[in-house]
């Protein structure tokens, strides 16, 4: 398997039970007809067998319980799907939306490196795990590049995983989110990765005038917590998730 993932196009705004389109208006292809692809592909692997959707959970790597909520919300674990394209040196965007690589041959022979720390997970919830054996080489396309801040930023940009559900419906889940290590100014507040004695987390940080610091998460049902500036390590600005961060 390579440690280099190909971001073939731009992937933007996704929503539950809606049609996905990227951020130029074209539609995604359903969750669902990505998975029977799947099973198209892998059908040799399987011996003329029938080949059912816990099979593609396992071939993903995703719980059955979480395969079937995924389907049911058109949710795209796209992790999952980057290192399935990339054991099976299928493209991405053939499996995302159809197209050929052959008509992504002008669009495609452009592409920057960021450091992708795929052992590393922020918590949008509990504390998240910050050890980190691996870096990846993660390519992201030209045109995904101002998303981050223009060529001259990437040399600050990290790419990491979020898990938990704290921060819904801003990320979700496995999400990889894209931090800016030189952004730590919390003055005009916005969504950070911070570490505090509890992990490490992706979390909408607010400065009070008291020169506290509130921690906030997006998903309602949890509490806002606050703390002492001594208390929190910025460790950069969360600028882009294949999309606009809020």
């Amino acid at each position: 398997m390579t440690n280099c993932h190909r971001i073939i196009d731009f992937i933007a705004n996704l929503h539950y039970n809606t049609v996905i389109y990227d951020k130029k208006g074209v539609e995604m292809n359903s969750f669902t007809s990505m998975v029977e692809e799947i099973k198209s592909i892998v059908s040799a692997e399987f011996s003329a067998k029938k080949i059912f959707d816990k099979d593609v959970a396992d071939i993903l790597g995703i719980s059955q319980m979480n395969f079937a909520t995924m389907k049911k919300r058109n949710k795209i674990p796209f992790t999952e799907l980057l290192d399935f394209c990339a054991q099976k040196s299928i493209s991405i965007n053939w499996l995302l939306y159809g197209q050929s690589p052959e008509s992504l041959i002008e669009a495609t022979n452009k592409f920057y490196m960021v450091k992708y720390f795929s052992d590393v997970n922020a918590s949008a919830g509990g504390g998240g795990d910050a050890e980190c054996e691996e870096i990846h080489a993660l390519e992201i396309p030209e045109q995904f590049v101002f998303m981050l801040g223009g060529e001259r930023e990437l040399r600050n940009i990290e790419a990491i995983n979020v898990s938990g559900d704290s921060m819904e419906p801003t990320f979700s889940y496995n999400d990889i989110v894209f931090i800016n290590r030189q952004k730590i100014d919390l003055q005009r507040g916005g969504i950070f990765t911070i570490r505090t004695e509890a992990g490490l987390f992706i979390k909408r940080v607010q400065k009070r005038i008291d020169g506290k610091v509130d921690i906030i998460s997006d998903n309602k049902v949890y509490s806002t917590q606050t703390l002492n500036p001594n208390e929190i390590e910025v460790l950069g600005r969360v600028v882009s998730r294949f999309g606009d961060v809020d």
